[in-house]
């Protein structure tokens, strides 16, 4: 796999070139001011192989740590326990007071 340095203000002026060649199988690390900062890699369908792979080089290159244990499902951080939920609450707050009164006079 090839590996071409670019800056990210090339990056962001020319992403789709970019993304044609990550998807055509190129590696691109992303540079800030001359620093490497970040990485586009080429993905393929996840398979647990590919995947098994892909972890396995991370850990190699030291990005991660993993002892090859399947992850145990996170609890939910908030259980919703009444009749509302969290983005009714959300556009509750976005809406204007007047607005459960209907609009102003004059502004229909």
């Amino acid at each position: 796999m090839t590996e071409t340095n670019v800056g990210v203000r090339d990056l962001k002026t020319h992403l789709g070139r970019y993304l044609r060649r990550v998807r055509a199988g190129e590696s691109l690390v992303i540079t800030a001011r001359g620093e490497p900062i970040g990485r586009l890699i080429p993905t393929a369908t996840p398979t647990p192989a590919n995947l098994e792979a892909r972890v396995a080089d991370l850990v190699e290159a030291g990005l991660v740590e993993w002892n090859g244990q399947p992850y145990a499902p996170a609890a939910p951080a908030v259980v919703n326990r009444g009749p509302r939920t969290a983005s009714d609450l959300l556009v509750e707050d976005r809406e204007p007071e007047w607005w459960s009164y209907g609009l102003p006079e004059g502004e229909a």
